[in-house]
């Protein structure tokens, strides 16, 4: 097992995924890691979708039309409510917040059973309410998450990483 540092190290965006497909122990493994994830006031204002029928990977896969999304083998479809998410005294809403960090947990664990993964936002969000049957709800789509194992094996290792240094983004006082 790695140390949790050498895990959020070694995580990468995954774009090019195998047609294996991911066992239902570690889809399991991954859903529980996004349930045990941190709220604010533990509102867990959440709800996830695993999209794996043929049917509703085309249609998740028309809301955000790239070739290498098509690849992956299975999607997650992370959904927050901000009527139910808590709002800070000066009406700052917490619900993308929440989903951020159950995304994170969601990712990580993907990483730690081997899987690729990458964090998609940029999609189309009434194609994907329409699939998930949201029109009429308070649910909205946050973020994809495409997971699957990685068409290369060497993907993370071979990832350049882009980061700020610590002097650009860290202030003591």
């Amino acid at each position: 097992m790695e140390s949790l540092l050498q895990l959020i190290r070694k995580r990468c965006s995954v774009r090019a995924y195998s047609d294996k497909p991911v066992e239902q122990e570690k889809v399991d493994a991954l859903l529980e890691a996004f349930r045990l994830a941190p709220s604010a006031v533990n509102r867990q204002p959440w709800r996830v979708f695993v999209v794996q029928s043929e049917e509703a990977r085309v249609g998740l896969q028309a809301a955000y039309d790239r070739e290498w999304f098509r690849s992956a083998p299975l999607y997650f479809v992370l959904c927050g409510n901000h009527a139910e998410s808590w709002k800070r005294a000066d009406g700052k809403d917490h619900c993308d917040v929440d989903i951020a960090i159950a995304a994170d947990h969601l990712i990580l664990e993907a990483t730690e059973l081997g899987l690729g993964s990458c964090w998609v936002c940029n999609f189309n969000v009434e194609a994907c309410r329409k699939l998930l049957k949201l029109e009429n709800s308070e649910w909205e789509p946050c973020v994809v998450i495409p997971v699957g194992y990685p068409s290369d094996a060497e993907v993370w290792s071979k990832t350049e990483k882009k980061r700020k240094n610590l002097a650009e983004i860290v202030n003591y006082i």
